[in-house]
């Protein structure tokens, strides 16, 4: 019995031993992941929602459908948009993926 205790004891790592030493690699994941993968994605959603807030009637847009149209009334949640002579269509806000050119930047 005393000789599988000896043996247990040397397995066993020394109390010296720094616990936070193997969490490093994981922290430099971690790290590297917010600055590669979700700041620069909350950029890009702050400018799309900054690009949102300004839209006014007038202004020709593409949703992410694909559907071309101009803006002709603005609603809480929605836009409401001209596709074809005597076609209109709501579509929601955030369904808006680019700004053509709107009625106040060419004036």
């Amino acid at each position: 019995m005393d000789l599988i205790t000896q043996i247990i004891a040397q397995a066993a790592p020394s109390g010296g031993a720094n616990p936070l030493a193997g969490m490093w690699p994981i922290l430099l994941m971690f790290a590297a992941m917010y600055f590669l993968i979700i700041a620069p994605q909350r950029k890009k959603q702050k400018q799309h929602q900054k690009m949102i807030t300004e839209l006014t009637s007038g202004a020709d847009v593409v949703t992410s459908g694909g559907v071309y149209g101009t803006i002709t009334n603005v609603k809480d949640d929605r836009f409401v948009l001209r596709v074809a002579e005597g076609t209109k269509i709501e579509i929601t806000k955030s369904s808006v993926a680019t700004v053509l050119s709107s009625e106040s930047e060419s004036s």
